[in-house]
């Protein structure tokens, strides 16, 4: 695309990750405690008072209000303009990969999908159900939006559902493997969150680079594990959320996958 073009496009593709990610806030603080994510409109969590729109203006907004309320000036976590900066940025960068296309439209779903999960895992080492399944049904109809669009026909819509649904199939039972073989151990290695969680990467990335996400999120949680022991941050058998490695995994491998899983071809199985 001609920079003329790029360049506004990308302003106007982060405003919108950034609108998406203070949503994402939303969901992360309200969909564990079953309040509604609709109503009522953002207000300070300490004093309640309601949010003026100018205040709420993603990323800027924090930064006019120094990080603190208007009316009851408790300080409000740097979390909030992280998350929608992160999320906007995510958004860029699809958008760079992907141009206008459908494959940008489900990766942003996908992505932010990810991103609220990882934050609900982060505080209450859950994964709830209304996000995972809802995910799993709509990388479903991704995959079979995809294959029809493709392939103009119905032979590509059946093909990608197939994919979607071995994908979720193997996420799925992969992971309660690991789940059921870590019990012989005593120690529960995965939660059924995260069973579920790898079931809804499989149905929008197929089985293939679901494996490529599971051992990125696998290489990343060991990593991070063993740093924090040897820091003496965590004591060994200590429960670490994987939720957020997975989802690491997967936007990994949406932005890489196939030049991660070329390069290991062309490494372990050079054509002669």
């Amino acid at each position: 695309m001609d920079i003329l073009i790029v360049i506004p496009a990308s302003i106007i593709v982060f405003a919108l990750g950034a609108s998406i990610g203070s949503f994402i806030n939303v969901v992360v603080y309200r969909l564990p405690a079953r309040l509604s994510i609709l109503w009522p409109p953002s207000r300070c969590p300490h004093c309640l008072n309601q949010l003026k729109a100018y205040d709420n203006v993603p990323v800027l907004g924090w930064v006019w209000l120094r990080g603190r309320c208007r009316y009851c000036k408790n300080k409000i976590s740097v979390r909030y303009p992280v998350v929608e900066a992160v999320t906007a940025i995510i958004f860029v960068i699809i958008f760079w990969l992907f141009k206008v296309s459908i494959l940008t439209v489900g990766y942003w779903a996908f992505c932010s999908w990810l991103l609220a999960l990882s934050l609900i895992d982060l505080d209450t080492m859950t994964l709830p159900n209304a996000l995972t399944q809802s995910g799993l049904v709509l990388g479903i109809v991704f995959q079979m939006t995809v294959g029809f669009l493709s392939d103009a026909s119905w032979v590509g819509l059946v093909r990608h559902l197939m994919m979607g649904i071995v994908g979720a199939v193997l996420g799925l039972w992969l992971f309660e493997a690991i789940a059921i073989a870590s019990k012989v151990f005593y120690k529960d290695a995965m939660g059924a969150g995260d069973a579920k969680l790898a079931a809804m990467m499989g149905a929008w990335l197929g089985w293939r680079y679901l494996l490529l996400a599971g051992f990125v999120a696998c290489a990343a949680g060991a990593l991070v594990g063993i740093g924090a022991i040897v820091l003496s941050q965590r004591k060994w058998g200590q429960k670490i959320p994987f939720g957020p490695f997975l989802a690491l995994g997967a936007i990994i491998t949406v932005f890489g996958g196939e030049a991660i899983l070329s390069a290991y071809l062309r490494l372990f199985f050079p054509v002669s």
